[in-house]
């Protein structure tokens, strides 16, 4: 068995590093050959490595602000010549990063630029900005883009209009009115772009955090013979099906009790340390004669700081089950700390759900190394 270690995968943030600040300003150059690359590389590189990948992508918007000697929308101009050039989508996020910081006076312009910048990465947060300054402008225009041939453009108007986009701040009016965005959504609820549609269901997905029966109310008036609205109502409805939640269950043809046996249920090993991996199986056998759309998940009772348990819930699959067939299903897991959850040793209790009643479970004791 090797023991060599692993080489650990490159930070996020390392997008933005030296190599991809010289391409900006080599390219920067190439489209205006008055450009200060040496400046922007100064201004850029101070106190980089300190810097989270977000504070990189607006340090590279602010130095080339220090260093462009041009008004906004001369600036702009610039810009859209350099947005094809940059060779990471990611990257030329820093370009609407731009119009947010420094073309709030000038509304019809930076949502042009924000329109064109979207198609070479994204300006799903820049645009956050102007929803928040001019709430009802900005939304009658992404309403018009949600018609827009682009898929690029039509998703940044569901995008940019989710009230709990993550890395973003929330768009308080949104999330408390989810009404404001409906008719953004009601254009996209059968686009034939996954690109667009997964946007369109991470949107309804956050609204459900708050008015789930509005999300509910809206999907159960579509019609779901369409298969790309189908989707978007299932993946829309994720987070309460997780929940059980009788009428989501519903809309995705597994609101009935499942006549099921949960046999021979298995998490092994029964002792884990941080880094090690746990499988849960078992097998379901239908006690019914007819077929059932079934949704499987498990959930598992983490331990917190203070001796309480939280309960997280995971998707496992959806399936139809044969009436009288059975199937076997298996999961692998690695126990690991993530920044959004930490382990504690203790007894964790594994439970699986189907169509959102738990039938059963086990646990996995989690130790320290």
């Amino acid at each position: 068995m090797s023991t060599a270690p692993e080489t650990a995968a490159p930070a996020l943030k390392e997008i933005f590093n030296a190599e991809r600040l010289q391409h900006i300003a080599r390219e920067m150059s190439a489209v205006y050959p008055a450009f200060k690359a040496k400046a922007f590389l100064k201004h850029a590189n101070e106190g980089l490595a300190e810097l989270s990948v977000m504070q990189r992508m607006a340090r590279v918007s602010e130095s080339l602000h220090a260093v462009l000697p041009l008004g906004y929308e001369d600036s702009l101009d610039v810009l859209r010549e350099l947005a094809p050039r940059l060779n990471s989508g990611f990257v030329s996020m820093c370009l609407p990063h731009y119009v947010a910081s420094y073309g709030g006076d000038a509304f019809d312009t930076s949502m042009d630029a924000l329109k064109y910048f979207t198609t070479f990465g994204s300006s799903e947060f820049a645009i956050r900005h102007f929803l928040r300054s001019d709430l009802e402008r900005s939304l009658e225009l992404m309403h018009d883009w949600a018609g827009d041939e682009n898929h690029h453009v039509r998703r940044l108007a569901s995008e940019g209009s989710r009230p709990r986009l993550p890395w973003s701040f929330r768009l308080e009016a949104v999330q408390a009115d989810p009404r404001l965005a409906a008719g953004i959504l009601g254009r996209l609820k059968a686009d034939d772009s996954l690109y667009v549609r997964k946007s369109v269901a991470n949107h309804l997905n956050d609204v459900t955090k708050e008015h789930p029966e509005w999300v509910l109310d809206a999907i159960e008036g579509w019609s779901l013979e369409d298969k790309n609205t189908a989707w978007i109502a299932k993946h829309a409805l994720r987070s309460l099906i997780k929940q059980g939640d009788l009428r989501a269950l519903t809309v995705i043809g597994a609101g009935a009790k499942a006549e099921v046996e949960l046999l021979d249920v298995r998490v092994e090993p029964a002792v884990v340390r941080l880094g090690e991996t746990i499988t849960l199986s078992f097998t379901l056998r239908s006690t019914v004669a007819e077929e059932q759309r079934l949704v499987i998940d498990y959930a598992i009772d983490y331990v917190k700081a203070n001796g309480g348990v939280s309960a997280k819930v995971f998707k496992l699959k959806g399936m139809v089950l044969a009436g009288g067939g059975s199937e076997f299903v298996s999961r692998r897991q690695v126990i690991k700390d993530f920044t959004t959850r930490k382990h504690f040793v203790g007894w964790h209790g594994v439970r699986v759900m189907v169509n959102g009643v738990v039938l059963g479970g086990g646990g996995v004791d989690i130790v320290r190394k």
